[in-house]
């Protein structure tokens, strides 16, 4: 493992909070940003884990968590946007803000962040650097109710085509489409059925999928401006 740390964004819950002690555990440095204080945080902290607050709804935001970032590490390993927010549609008078928040958070973060941070993967000593899009299944179809949410997707997804030419071939950039991975606390068997029935595969598969993902990227010096789709065959239904 490289003892330039791996920055994860959005890295305090679920997919993300899986791969950073994941990683850790594999004896990787890792840095989490974080949206809010919340109980898991001081148990991924005493793993040895680095969390920085950070709010991506504003560009002031942005660029303050930068700052931080580059006072608490002198190099990145990789760079994982998974930072995210399954945000509903407005039809009211607010409805371009909403959009504008999904917009900074999706798109404007990992883009400052790739711009501002590259200095950061340059000056780290391994052979091999990351930076990886977390982006979602449902940019290939949209959604009637998150269309805001999977039009910024969308364009997280096209960012990785740009950023991956830009770079290469010091940098590596991809992305992993997620469809469904975990239930939410609360899901009864009925959603959970469902869920599992919009997959070939029929099944929840867990956050241990992504890692798999997130993995085979960081070990392969040979794939840059891809998507792995991790969706358990949905285009097949």
């Amino acid at each position: 493992m490289s003892a330039s740390p791996i920055l994860i964004t959005g890295g305090a819950q679920r997919l993300g909070r899986h791969c950073a002690e994941r990683l850790v555990q594999d004896g990787q440095p890792v840095i989490i940003s974080y949206r809010r204080e919340r109980p898991e945080l001081e148990a991924m902290r005493e793993r040895g884990i680095v969390t920085l607050q950070a709010d991506f709804s504003s560009e002031d935001g942005i660029l303050d968590f930068l700052e931080r970032l580059k006072s608490e590490t002198g190099s990145l390993r990789a760079i994982v946007h998974n930072a995210s927010d399954w945000a509903p549609d407005s039809d009211g008078d607010d409805a371009g803000a909403a959009f504008e928040r999904l917009f900074r958070i999706h798109m404007l973060a990992p883009y400052l962040i790739n711009l501002h941070a590259k200095a950061l993967l340059d000056a780290c000593s391994e052979p091999q650097r990351d930076i990886v899009h977390m982006t979602d299944y449902v940019v290939q179809k949209g959604s009637r109710k998150h269309a805001a949410y999977a039009a910024t997707k969308a364009g997280l997804d096209n960012l990785t085509l740009s950023f991956a030419a830009r770079y290469a071939p010091e940098i590596q950039v991809n992305a992993i489409a997620p469809a469904l991975i975990m239930l939410n606390q609360g899901d009864d068997e009925d959603y959970a059925a469902k869920a599992r029935a919009k997959s070939a595969m029929d099944m929840v598969p867990g956050p241990g999928v992504i890692y798999q993902s997130l993995r085979y990227l960081l070990d392969n010096r040979y794939v840059t401006g891809t998507t792995l789709a991790v969706d358990g065959g949905r285009h097949l239904r």
